[in-house]
Order: C-alpha cells, then structure tokens, then sequence
C-alpha cells in the first residue's frame, strides 16, 4: 500500500479513535455499577453490567495505546510506512476486534439488520439509555475503523509472510 495512503489512513483512524476513546472515557468517568444496577433491578443485572462495563474499560485502553502508537508514527520526522502498518493492523485486531466481539458478549452485531437501516447491534438483556446509548455511539467509530482498515484483516499479514517477515 502507498505510503501517501497509509499516512492518510493513519489519520484518520487516529482522528476516529479519539472520537471513541473521549466517549467512552466520559461514560466510565460518569457511571458506576452501582448507579447502573440501581436504574435495572433484573435478576442479572448486576453480572451483566459487571461484563459490559469491563468490556468497555478493555476496550477504553485498546483505543489509548493504539491512539498513542498512530500518534508517534505520525510525529515521527520521517514517516514509517511499517510501523503505522503494524499499528493499524493492531487497531483492526484488539479495538475493533474487542468492540464487536466483546468477551463478555453482553451485546453482539447482528449482520441481518445491518443493510436496514437499523442497529445491528442486539444486546443480550435490556440495558438503561445511558448502556445503551453508549455501545451504539461507538458503534458507529469502529463500523468504520472496520470498513477502513478491512485491509489489515487477513491482507497484511499474508503480505508480510510472502515477504518472509513476521
């Protein structure tokens, strides 16, 4: 991939991160288990905002040390075409990997209702607004970090194989 496009893409994942990396920061900062537990008094309630809430931590600190990597490949006097591809292959493999398939799977994408116009993400249980609200708004930042960076999937790395790296 040229380096011209590379550094673009570098950019703007970057920009898109940060994006999700100020949203989730203000809902962790702002909500607690016990604030989310007290709104949904469910029979496991408590057990799945424990998972939602550590996923999106997971993924809080995913976007932070990916977000820093771009940022020194692109402050870097001279731009490092493989170390912004390595940090962009990262960023599809552990933030947007982390997002849609969260370990907890207190919510999953559901494909079929992705060409509708509807949210394709189903949680397991109802969650409140503020739950809800948030796993949708990043939604949206790594639906297009993964259509970005669709080529950090499986291309990259067997480019890097044929090329005898690793």
């Amino acid at each position: 991939m040229p380096s011209t496009n590379v550094k673009a893409i570098s950019e703007s994942t970057r920009d898109k991160l940060k994006l999700a990396i100020s949203q989730l920061e203000s809902f962790l900062n702002e909500y607690s288990l016990p604030q989310l537990t007290a709104e949904d008094q469910g029979n496991d309630a408590e057990l799945f905002y424990k998972g939602l809430l550590s996923d999106l931590r997971h993924m809080l600190v995913f976007s932070e040390v990916a977000y820093e990597k771009l940022g020194v490949a692109l402050r870097r006097p001279n731009f490092d075409t493989d170390f912004a591809e390595r940090a962009l292959y990262e960023v599809y493999h552990q933030c947007v990997n982390a997002f849609f398939y969260p370990k907890n799977e207190c919510y999953s994408e559901d494909g079929r209702y992705a060409y509708t116009g509807q949210d394709a993400i189903r949680f397991r249980k109802k969650p409140v607004r503020a739950s809800r609200d948030i796993v949708l708004s990043v939604s949206k930042v790594f639906e297009e970090l993964r259509d970005d960076l669709s080529y950090y999937e499986s291309d990259y790395m067997t480019q890097r194989r044929m090329q005898g790296q690793k």
